[in-house]
């Protein structure tokens, strides 16, 4: 089952703030990583290059590490093609473009699941359960 990672999740794996959530991310990325269901898109690895290092004061050649380090899971792409669908879902669904571009790309690439601590848990959208990865027991081997 492939599991699509918000950058939210992947950027509490380095942020030492909040331990527990930094403990629960990685053992996401750890359990993603040897199952091989690991999802993220290029919007994620845009992402976290600014969370990491605008709000988290990672230095650049840091993040571009972390970045090629969670590039290493299976990456959709950001198309005109999923730009459109996402603009859709987004009108549809009643979420920022943003929340519907990761929507998007966790459908494209046939995830069953949407980590995230940004949408509802729980709720479906194109075929792909939200989970927040924070929240209590997850399957799967996590936490």
């Amino acid at each position: 089952m492939k599991r699509f990672i918000d950058t939210n999740v992947i950027a509490y794996a380095y942020d030492g703030r909040d331990r527990q959530k930094q403990q629960r991310a990685l053992a996401v990325l750890r359990q993603c990583d040897i199952a091989g269901n690991g999802v993220v898109s290029t919007q994620v690895l845009q992402e976290l290059f600014v969370v990491l290092t605008r709000k988290l004061c990672v230095e650049p050649v840091q993040a571009r590490t972390a970045v090629h380090l969670i590039s290493r899971f299976e990456t959709v792409a950001t198309t005109p093609t999923l730009v459109h669908a996402a603009i859709d879902t987004s009108i549809l669904e009643r979420l920022s473009l943003w929340d519907a571009m990761m929507v998007e790309a966790a459908a494209a690439a046939k995830c069953a699941e949407l980590l995230t601590e940004d949408l509802q848990a729980g709720r479906r959208l194109r075929n792909v359960t939200v989970v927040n990865p924070f929240a209590g027991p997850l399957g799967g081997g996590f936490g």
